[in-house]
């Protein structure tokens, strides 16, 4: 479980998340969305522990990100939109040295990998060094490698993004399958059908702020909207006009 509170970062004169709060449930799949520049990488980087909160705090299966980024890194496997892969290692050996990383070795290792490689469709590509590989074939070896130590919270940033038709099915029925088990997904996406289809709760942020929390029909109800995209406009509509 994922608890946000009162969380805030500034760069310089530039306030990227202001007292942000929200929760991402177990066994949910929590959107969250807002225009470009709106604070949701910051609010994901923090969550990542990459970056710490100027003032605020957030918990990941109740340990504080600040004080106890170590364990936060145990329990979080991360979908970033900078993946960072090893181009002279095959897309094997990169889900398996980040699967050392976090403590794993021998069958259990080989095992997830096998298994990761299977649920993905991997197998094609699963010996090949991942230089040259196309968007989609990274985005695989990268959510992969997110899940080889079977983390109870999954943070995606994009994660269709640059997949075709049916890896974007594949991604999809996997997120569906993390939700089966029990896991807190948080995401994000610009693709308003894909949130319909997907989440289970939304959280909308805009210039750093929440506009909105609640359910896909939650917002529609508040809104009069007959889409989740018309909803997302008059919420950053509304809020950008009060600023």
């Amino acid at each position: 479980m994922i608890e946000v509170h009162e969380l805030s970062k500034s760069f310089g004169k530039i306030k990227a998340v202001q007292s942000v709060s929200f929760s991402a449930a177990n066994g949910q799949i929590t959107g969250l969305l807002g225009p470009n520049g709106a604070g949701k990488s910051t609010t994901l980087r923090m969550l990542y522990t990459l970056i710490k909160p100027d003032s605020g705090f957030a918990r990941i299966d109740g340990f504080d990100i600040t004080e106890s980024p170590i364990n936060v890194q145990r329990h979080i496997g991360v979908l970033s939109d900078a993946q960072g892969l090893y181009p002279r290692l095959t897309a094997r050996e990169n889900i398996r040295y980040f699967g050392r990383l976090h403590d794993l070795n021998g069958l259990e290792l080989e095992q997830r990998i096998e298994g990761l490689l299977a649920v993905l469709d991997m197998q094609s590509i699963a010996d090949r060094k991942t230089e040259g590989f196309s968007t989609g074939e990274q985005l695989k070896v990268a959510i992969a490698r997110a899940l080889v130590h079977d983390p109870k919270n999954v943070l995606l940033d994009e994660p269709t993004n640059g997949l075709d038709v049916k890896s974007t099915r594949a991604m999809r029925q996997l997120i569906y399958k993390l939700r089966e088990q029990g896991k807190c997904i948080l995401l994000t996406s610009h693709i308003m059908q894909e949130v319909a289809a997907l989440c289970d709760h939304i959280v909308i942020i805009s210039n750093g702020l929440v506009s909105a929390q609640g359910s896909p029909n939650e917002l529609l109800l508040r809104t009069g909207k007959n889409n989740l995209e018309d909803a997302f406009i008059e919420v950053i509509g509304s809020e950008e006009g009060l600023q």
